[in-house]
């Protein structure tokens, strides 16, 4: 009977082969590993983070507002009145003119200056100068598109958010109901915004959302046909995702001094 003979080289083979696969078995892990840990990070911590940083803000802004003689960039001006429009209901006297009390100048850039408020969504959260990501909504800002109008102003607000993650402000935008109100305060006023318009989804580079008579190029039929005091708010759509935009419309409905 012949005994079988097992040569080194083939020990050596299977040696390696084993090698090779526990430490393909460790790489995986290990990429299983940090793939969760970015997941709990963009998740968990960061709206953690932003969230908490946004509630700071807003107590700082409220305090500032408190403190006699205090700047935060809103000054009171002038506008004129809405052509073809009506004049938003005001609950402070107003001299005759279609003046609308305490629209805010332009503040600094990444500047927070206003507070946003949804009481449907259970939002209050800072407004901030721009739609920079590392300065203003990644702080869980929302963001001011440069360019448009300010509140109080004839024309559009408009502002941005993100839905996920960074505190994620417009996570549930899609639950805002015609007829919901939109408040922004800054220093002097409370501005109410109505909304009135809701566009589920269009292009992310659908400009015309922001212009100063807001109505979408992508799909006309979304939007308005005439010079208003308008409030926008867009976010990426749908969920984690940056492909489409969402676009919520509000009308100035009423202003109140502070």
């Amino acid at each position: 009977m012949r005994v079988p003979v097992v040569q080194h080289r083939s020990r050596r083979r299977r040696a390696l082969r084993r090698r090779a696969l526990w430490t393909g078995g460790e790489f995986l892990v290990t990429a299983g590993v940090v793939l969760l840990l970015l997941v709990v990070h963009e998740l968990w911590w960061t709206n953690r983070e932003a969230r908490q940083g946004a509630e700071h803000q807003v107590q700082a802004l409220e305090r500032q507002w408190a403190t006699p003689g205090a700047v935060s960039g809103d000054t009171p001006s002038a506008n004129s009145g809405l052509a073809g429009g009506s004049s938003p209901r005001r609950s402070t006297s107003v001299d005759g003119s279609t003046t609308v009390p305490g629209s805010a100048a332009t503040p600094h850039r990444s500047q927070a200056y206003a507070i946003l408020t949804i009481p449907r969504l259970h939002l209050r959260v800072p407004i901030a100068e721009g739609v920079s990501k590392q300065n203003v909504l990644n702080k869980g800002y929302v963001g001011h598109y440069p360019g448009t109008q300010q509140p109080g102003q004839a024309g559009n607000f408009a502002l941005a958010g993100h839905r996920n993650t960074h505190g994620e402000p417009f996570r549930y935008l899609p639950r805002l109901r015609l007829k919901d109100t939109v408040q922004v305060e800054t220093r002097t006023t409370v501005f109410t915004y109505t909304v009135d318009k809701i566009l589920p989804q269009t292009s992310a580079a659908d400009s015309g959302v922001i212009r100063p008579v807001p109505r979408s190029t992508v799909k006309p039929a979304y939007g308005y046909s005439r010079p208003g005091y308008y409030v926008t708010l867009t976010t990426c759509t749908p969920e984690f995702t940056s492909r489409y935009r969402m676009v919520v419309w509000g009308t100035l409905t009423s202003t109140r001094l502070r």
